[in-house]
Formats: structure tokens, C-alpha cells, sequence
């Protein structure tokens, strides 16, 4: 199976609908998300339409649905997060919510996993931004190969020669007998200083990873930020990919 794995949407419909033209032409067997499909950005209705209309194999819960979903404290996000999910809350239908209420919290197949944060307290939406924090998943970790996101930044963790190791990619080939982390980055808001969106193809036949990036109509997305009322650094930070 061929696989593109999505995080981190952000009701950008603009980076999404490039993600998914891309990987048309990737010829995808199946979608994976592993969440946050809505906030910061201003198309939450559109990009669950969107998703759905992928029929993802599974998607997995992100912050941003639980706080949506009035889940996870407001005190829990920054200011821009949480005025984002004020706002989205007055956006979606009931059947919208119904959808991000059918989102599962972290996910087993065979060879994979699938969780936002970390599998250490997954509803605690924890970050895995270094060797010590891959470390504690990899301890919980039931399958070779765990998929994330949260961060919004792409990488690879695995385990090699007795220690955590940790690389941009973009691509590497699965060992047996080895243990990976991969981010996979964010579709509607990149942080790595690359505005392009972020997404991974997963070949589980040939046992390859790759981190994929594709640019977007940033200034469209920019402008729908604007004209919803929602804070303008939400826009400015797209350009910069931060």
C-alpha cells in the first residue's frame, strides 16, 4: 500500500487542496491524518468536506478538534489558538462536529501507529521535540514505525546503535529491527522556515519514507484569515513558514 499520511491542516483549504493534487499524482492508495484538520485558519467547514471527501483509512484526533469540541481546557492553547477556536466553534454544523467527534485517539495497523502528540498520555497532547522526548514513545511504541505530528515541524527519530538519531530526510528506507518517529510535518502551517505544506508518502511494500513539500496559495489563504476577523499574525506567519 502507497499512503499519504496528512497532519496539522488547519482550515487551510488553499494548502490542502495542493497537498491532495500532489499526491494524486503520487497515485495514493489510501489517506492517513493524524489530526488538527481545523483551527488557526479560516475554511474549517470546507477542509473537513474536503478530508471526508479523501475517505482517510482513519484520522486521528488533533488539540485543536478536542478544543473545538470543548475536550481540552481553552487554557490550554495561546491566544491566537484559542481566539481561532472561539471562532470556529460559531463556523461548523452539528454534522461537522459530529465528524471531529468520530476522530480516534491514536491508531495500530500492522506495521504502523498513529497518534498527534506522543503516545505518552495521548489526550495530553504532549510535543516530541528532541531525542528525550522521542525516547518516551519509542518505549510505548507496539509497532516499528510511529507517525505524528503536532509540532508542524517534519523529521525523522529512529534508533540506531544503542541512541535516538534524528534527521530532516527527506527520505529513508525502513530498517527491519529498527524503531522510527516520523513528523510529518504540517499541511496548513509549516514551522520550519519552509512556508510549503508538509505531508509523507508511506510505500509499506517498498518500506520508504518520504517527507514531501508543495507550495500553496499562501496569499489566498492570508486574505481569508483577514476577511474572517481572526488575528492577522495567523496570516502573517504562513509566508514564513513559522
Amino acid at each position: 500500500m502507497k499512503y499519504a499520511i496528512i497532519a496539522d491542516i488547519h482550515g487551510n483549504l488553499e494548502a490542502l487542496t495542493a497537498v491532495t493534487g500532489a499526491a494524486a499524482k503520487e497515485k495514493v492508495d489510501a489517506y492517513l491524518c493524524i489530526g488538527d484538520v481545523v483551527g488557526y485558519g479560516a475554511d474549517p467547514a470546507e477542509t473537513i468536506r474536503l478530508t471526508r471527501s479523501l475517505d482517510p483509512k482513519v484520522v486521528v484526533a488533533g488539540n485543536h478538534e478536542w478544543g473545538v469540541l470543548g475536550l481540552l481546557d481553552i487554557d490550554y492553547f495561546n491566544e491566537y489558538a484559542a481566539a481561532a477556536i472561539e471562532w470556529t466553534k460559531g463556523v461548523l454544523s452539528q454534522e461537522d462536529l459530529d465528524y471531529l467527534k468520530s476522530f480516534r485517539m491514536e491508531y495500530d495497523e500492522g506495521n504502523f501507529t498513529l497518534v498527534h502528540g506522543s503516545l505518552d498520555m495521548p489526550a495530553k497532547f504532549s510535543y516530541i521535540l528532541d531525542e528525550d522526548d522521542a525516547y518516551i514513545t519509542m518505549k510505548l511504541m507496539r509497532t516499528p514505525v510511529c507517525f505524528v505530528g503536532h509540532t508542524h515541524l517534519p523529521g525523522i527519530f529512529y534508533f540506531e546503535d544503542g541512541t535516538i538519531q534524528f534527521t530532516k530526510g527527506p527520505e529513508v528506507k525502513l530498517e527491519h529491527e529498527k524503531k522510527y518517529i516520523i513528523n510529518v510535518g504540517s499541511v496548513g502551517q509549516p514551522r520550519d522556515g519552509d512556508p510549503r505544506a508538509s505531508y509523507v508518502i508511506y510505500d509499506d511494500t517498498l518500506s520508504t519514507v518520504v517527507v514531501k513539500r508543495v507550495a500553496y496559495d499562501i496569499e489566498a489563504a492570508q486574505k481569508k484569515i483577514k476577511k474572517a476577523g481572526l488575528p492577522a499574525w495567523l496570516a502573517g506567519r504562513l509566508a514564513e513558514g513559522r
